[in-house]
């Protein structure tokens, strides 16, 4: 009996044993894994120190006032007697140029005798009136040829107003003309109708007199009728000759009119191409004139005094007047340099601060000041800032300078990766460590700050700080104030 009671004891103590080792196995396992979850974040204790807030940038030097050696027409360049850093006093011989006239002098000649030809053909085609041919074109008065086509119109208006005026007594006479004959003609009809009549009669009652006495009467009547249709008639008739001839008196006045504006229409046309001719012959030629009033001698020398800064051409080569010959670097003229910076770098600086090449031991008697900060054209959150140059400098060089702030002292600093920001300003997370049974916890805490001056890799910071706390510079994963993270192994 006591030998069993001792055994159930031993079973139920290994199962404790067993239950217990692993529970422990799982929490270890557990707390394990939870902690390979966390963001795993760098840390970076707070520290005192020096900042200095420059802004930094590079850029290319570049004249402030370039002066260009043009040669305004196209003509063939035999030498050249400068070359790049050559300096020159007004005078100075930049090069030479072939003794033929420019291209251009050339294509204007050939436009002026094109369009002599042009206006000589047409002056001498023979479609042309001796008074065309004798104005040539010369006296195109616009007003004038409009006020001969308004007074041709209103000719043309006025006769048909004639024309419709008379109009109503011209078909007045014309219907009366053709009643008249109508008249005439049934008055006619009827008396040949009697006349068969009466034959008729004749050959079927032979002697029946009164029936012959009556058609002799109506005859004799009918006769008459038709003596005055026919007088009617000629008097409708005679009427409607004198309105024919009126009326075409009339259209012929109309005609007349419409014939006269066709000629002038006529007349102005070929004056106005004449005097196109005529004028393309005076615009070739005074294109000529002052062509070769402006043309440039053979020899092409240097207005001012300065330092040669390129040759765009060699002997051989065509000049442009769109492209200078030479550019040069007035003497005693500065230079600028331009760079891009952040809206929130520029702020640190003002126009008139002075700035420090960067590596300034290799360059000597070389200064530069802010002159101008405004928007960049090429990004709107940026701005662009020109500094002016002065020293031995030349044009295309690249230079690197720092403008801003002296360096100053401050007892809260942090890397540039440490700052962070949303809707309710800029803050850091610091690092706070609390006990726990299964290890110490670790977490993200949130302290607002407030940024007092930055330079590439550290920001100035104010706050409710002692100096030890340690800011989360990095993370793994998003960090969020009040969770837990991780620290490296």
């Amino acid at each position: 009996m006591n030998e069993k009671a001792g055994k159930r004891r031993d079973w139920v103590k290994n199962a404790a044993i067993v239950f217990l080792t692993i529970m422990l196995i799982l929490t270890f396992f557990s707390n394990t894994i939870m902690n390979y979850s966390l963001p795993e974040v760098a840390i970076q204790y707070i520290q005192s120190g020096t900042i200095t807030s420059k802004v930094r940038g590079t850029g290319t030097v570049q004249s402030s006032s370039l002066y260009n050696v043009k040669v305004t027409e196209s003509r063939k360049v035999t030498s050249v007697a400068v070359k790049v850093g050559d300096t020159v006093a007004e005078g100075d011989v930049i090069c030479y140029l072939d003794e033929k006239e420019s291209t251009e002098l050339q294509a204007a000649k050939d436009a002026l005798k094109a369009a002599q030809v042009a206006y000589d053909t047409a002056l001498l085609s023979g479609s042309l009136t001796a008074s065309q041919m004798q104005n040539g074109g010369k006296n195109f008065s616009v007003d004038k040829y409009k006020k001969q086509l308004i007074n041709a119109q209103n000719a043309i208006t006025a006769a048909q107003q004639e024309i419709d005026a008379y109009q109503p007594d011209y078909d007045a006479i014309k219907k009366a003309n053709d009643d008249a004959q109508a008249a005439l003609t049934t008055a006619n009809n009827n008396v040949a109708n009697i006349e068969a009549w009466m034959g008729y009669q004749d050959t079927i009652s032979s002697g029946n007199g009164a029936a012959k006495d009556k058609l002799r009467k109506q005859y004799t009547e009918a006769k008459q009728l038709a003596l005055a249709a026919q007088n009617n008639a000629n008097v409708a008739s005679a009427a409607l000759a004198q309105a024919d001839a009126s009326m075409k008196v009339l259209t012929d006045k109309l005609e007349a009119a419409k014939a006269s504006a066709t000629e002038l229409a006529t007349d102005i046309g070929a004056n106005l191409n004449l005097n196109t001719l005529y004028e393309a012959v005076v615009t070739a030629q005074n294109n000529v004139d002052e062509l070769t009033k402006n043309s440039q001698s053979t020899t092409i020398t240097a207005d001012i005094a300065g330092t040669i800064t390129s040759v765009s051409v060699t002997a051989g080569e065509q000049t442009s007047p769109d492209t200078p010959v030479a550019v040069i670097q007035p003497e005693g003229k500065g230079y600028t340099l331009s760079f891009s910076a952040t809206a929130e770098q520029a702020a640190k600086i003002s126009v008139g601060d002075p700035a420090e090449l960067v590596n300034s031991w290799y360059y000597s008697d070389i200064t530069a000041t802010v002159a101008s900060i405004k928007p960049d054209p090429q990004d709107r959150k940026n701005k662009v800032i020109t500094f002016n140059l002065s020293g031995d400098l030349t044009e295309g060089q690249s230079l690197s300078l720092q403008v801003g702030q002296k360096s100053a002292n401050y007892d809260y600093i942090v890397p540039n990766s440490a700052i962070r920001e949303d809707n309710n300003g800029k803050f850091v997370l610091i690092v706070e460590s609390k006990s726990s049974p299964l290890g110490t916890r670790y977490y993200a805490t949130r302290y607002d700050v407030q940024v007092l001056a930055s330079d590439d890799t550290q920001t100035a910071i104010s706050g409710g700080f002692y100096g030890y706390e340690s800011v989360i510079t990095t993370s793994t994963k998003p960090v969020e104030a009040g969770k837990l993270v991780r620290l490296p192994d």
